[in-house]
């Protein structure tokens, strides 16, 4: 593993320790980091296989620092979005939205790296990357409602951030569409030097 993958992991490292200390609610950003602790060693084992990209690297961190960010004021509650909120006039804080999109756009390329390896044209492997990020997004929506629901069903909104929006799952899943037919977008011009690079 290149050294300035090692940098940028101990940066996300030091960023979630500091984030850690003294959380909004303590019981929300431990169910919000029950999957940072198995997919951080789970990307570094990927990052030793397969080779990111640098690029890709800085994305994962960019992604990660946004969602540590959200662990630690819970999405619902994250007070830096407030002006944002405000200059919209939006009826609720969108800061779980903005996640969801840059999950979309930040890990597509992370993804694509792998899939590359196992498809014959990048037109495949485009198709397959965006197929794993609807996946994903949709599952991730599952396991959160299932982590309320089994640990801590007390928690309830202000863990899953739903903040009175009934459809919150669908939008925060099209947010990771969106994110990720930006990517198909500006790949699929360059779609046949994917699989040769």
């Amino acid at each position: 593993m290149p050294k300035s993958h090692k940098v940028i992991y101990t940066i996300y490292l030091l960023v979630w320790l500091f984030l850690a200390i003294n959380p909004k609610y303590s019981e929300d950003w431990l169910l919000e980091n029950v999957l940072v602790v198995v997919l951080f060693p789970t990307i570094l084992w990927l990052d030793k296989r397969y080779g990111f990209s640098l690029v890709s690297v800085i994305l994962l961190l960019i992604f990660s620092l946004f969602h540590a960010l959200g662990a630690h004021y819970t999405y619902a509650q994250m007070p830096h979005f407030d002006m944002v909120t405000e200059f919209f006039g939006f009826e609720r804080n969108h800061f779980d939205r903005l996640v969801h999109f840059l999950y979309g756009l930040l890990l597509f390329r992370p993804l694509l790296e792998i899939v590359k390896t196992y498809t014959h044209t990048g037109g495949a492997a485009l198709f397959f990357t965006f197929t794993l990020v609807v996946t994903f997004s949709t599952i991730y929506e599952i396991l959160e409602w299932l982590a309320v629901i089994i640990f801590h069903p007390d928690l309830g909104i202000a863990f899953l951030g739903t903040q009175g929006d009934v459809w919150d799952a669908q939008q925060d899943t099209l947010m990771a569409i969106i994110g990720a037919l930006i990517n198909m977008a500006l790949y699929y011009p360059k779609r046949k030097e994917i699989v040769c690079c």
